[in-house]
């Protein structure tokens, strides 16, 4: 069953009975979770926080092939400020029988906080891994900082939305071109160390490490951002899932890959 639908229905034998073995899931905030106790502990404690909270599971892409799978939703969640929206994403393995391996969960803590926590690497980068057409031309444009090579990677009504959810979306050339210049303002791009990639041909998947931005190297931070192509071949959407802190004043909850 779809991860998300498991635990809104509170059916951890289910879950259970998803993995091919001992279950493990790598979260943000609670680390490493291993075997089948840790894991029903980590299922019971969320599936009370999501009730708790009123969550409403919104899906926005289910991106599949093998042996990886990303499952992207938003969590429609009751907040002291009022009701927010939590963009989530989840990367698992699958075996042959398409039985999870393990499961990577990717958020940002700013819409819960108001700060960011950084999540340490979870895969090991692949020098020799780069991301096919239009996606591998928008890497090379982040990490060198040009804005022209980077807006020429998208359609013109594309959008880009930030690990931080909807109030940091931008749509159309002109409210990317100053995102960009805003992003490469810190004298260089944004250069990521790529782990993974899961392309079904319509939307690929960047597993990556955030390792510097512009001049400032940064603790490595895993992340996963989601690009969907359009009709022209360009990029229609970017999706980010992660939460660096990236040296940029005017920028407090943003998040670029």
């Amino acid at each position: 069953m779809p991860f998300f639908d498991g635990l809104m229905s509170g059916e951890v034998d289910a879950l259970v009975e998803s993995f091919s073995g001992v279950p493990e899931v790598h979260h943000p905030l609670r680390g490493r979770i291993r075997g089948e106790t840790a894991f029903r502990r980590f299922v019971t404690d969320t599936t009370s926080w999501l009730a708790e909270r009123n969550v409403d599971v919104e899906d926005v892409n289910v991106l599949i092939t093998h042996p990886r799978g990303v499952e992207e939703v938003v969590l429609h969640i009751d907040s002291d400020g009022g009701r927010i929206g939590l963009p989530l994403a989840l990367a698992a393995d699958h075996d042959e029988d398409e039985r999870i391996i393990e499961v990577c969960l990717y958020f940002s803590t700013w819409p819960l906080t108001g700060r960011h926590v950084n999540r340490p690497p979870l895969l090991q980068p692949n020098p020799d891994l780069h991301g096919p057409d239009v996606v591998g031309e928008y890497q090379r444009a982040l990490a060198i900082g040009d804005v022209a090579a980077v807006l020429a990677t998208f359609e013109p009504d594309a959008c880009m939305r930030e690990p931080a959810g909807d109030p940091y979306v931008h749509r159309g050339t002109g409210e990317l071109r100053a995102l960009y210049e805003r992003f490469f303002s810190n004298a260089g791009g944004i250069p990521l160390e790529h782990c993974t990639v899961t392309d079904d041909g319509r939307a690929c998947a960047l597993e990556y490490n955030v390792v510097a931005w512009g001049r400032t190297e940064l603790p490595p931070e895993a992340g996963l951002a989601v690009y969907v192509r359009g009709d022209s071949g360009r990029l229609a959407a970017a999706r980010v899932y992660d939460d660096s802190d990236p040296p940029l004043r005017a920028l407090p909850a943003a998040g670029g890959r």
